[in-house]
């Protein structure tokens, strides 16, 4: 790569890290960690390609200075606990945006698939999720309770099984990253089928409306937050795949922390999303519009917290 090429690539990420340093008291740790990696991978670049380079010096002296910043800006613990959700969380996810954008597609593709694929054949939501579970679904819809399997078990033990299980899964995504973003994909596939597959059968039985209230009463926050870890184990796959002017590893580790705190940000969802699955979702009985609103609600906090927060907190960080 031409030199001229090399600076104009980064240029502007380099200004960002000046006044990344100038702002440092307002900067959590991992930020300053994240740049400085960033920085010294550009640095490592120069002196192998342009050693007496006066672009070399000057990520040399930037390297040092957010060296001097970062083992220097200590912060209290319940500061840094603030700081993860405020604003490390939303600013790792606009990181991930395109990932986000890439699981949201392959999954809502899947859930196509699963319809198209059910509809198509009424005996496919058998494969998918069992002779068993579809034996018993189909004798409560004969006995006129088709969301009975949210209500069989004590609320507390549902909620801590359910939400064990989703943050299990989630992690799960994520890990699959360690396989490239294919690993990752194929696990947000096989949930959309599913998905998909199951409203498919419910709207065969002419239930489509109350499963989907049933289901996204709670499905909105866990599918969400699926979807999102999702987007972290691609990034995490992809920092390996595509590592750009960075060494492998070194793109690798950035992409790894990146999703780790995408993926600790959706811990607090499943939580919320196993409650209202536990204790909530049993009651079929509630006002249809009361369950609409807390779907809306969910989804509101979802484009909230995921998609405008993420937006907002770059723009503060770049105009600080």
């Amino acid at each position: 790569m031409k030199e001229v090429t090399f600076i104009r690539r980064n240029i502007d990420k380099w200004r960002q890290a000046e006044k990344t340093i100038e702002t440092a008291s307002a900067q959590s740790p991992d930020r300053l960690a994240d740049v400085y990696v960033d920085i010294t991978s550009d640095l490592a670049f120069a002196q192998t390609h342009y050693p007496r380079s006066r672009i070399t010096l000057y990520l040399n002296n930037l390297a040092s200075a957010l060296h001097n910043t970062l083992y220097r800006n200590k912060r209290e613990k319940w500061s840094r606990i603030l700081t993860f959700w405020h604003t490390e969380v939303p600013l790792a996810v606009y990181g991930a945006r395109r990932e986000l954008l890439c699981s949201f597609l392959v999954f809502a593709a899947s859930v196509l698939i699963g319809v198209v694929s059910q509809l198509g054949d009424p005996e496919f939501v058998r494969l998918i999720l069992g002779d068993e579970y579809v034996e018993m679904t189909l004798r409560n819809i004969a006995e006129g309770d088709p969301m009975a399997v949210y209500k069989g078990g004590d609320e507390g033990s549902m909620f801590l099984g359910i939400t064990i299980n989703n943050v299990r899964v989630s992690f799960l995504c994520f890990a699959a990253g360690l396989f490239t973003s294919v690993g990752t994909g194929w696990l947000l596939l096989t949930n959309g089928v599913m998905v998909g597959s199951f409203q498919a059968f419910f709207a065969q039985h002419s239930l489509l409306g109350e499963s989907m209230l049933a289901v996204w009463l709670h499905g909105t926050l866990e599918i969400s937050a699926i979807v999102i870890a999702g987007a972290a184990g691609i990034a995490m796959g992809n920092g390996w795949l595509f590592p750009g002017t960075y060494p492998r590893l070194a793109s690798f580790r950035m992409a790894a922390r990146r999703g780790m705190k995408i993926v600790m940000g959706t811990v607090p969802v499943f939580v919320v999303a196993g409650f209202i699955e536990g204790f909530l979702t049993r009651h079929t009985e509630a006002p249809d519009a009361l369950r609409l609103l807390l779907i809306i609600l969910s989804a509101v906090f979802i484009a909230y917290y995921y998609i405008y927060l993420p937006k907002k907190r770059i723009h503060e960080q770049r105009i600080a």
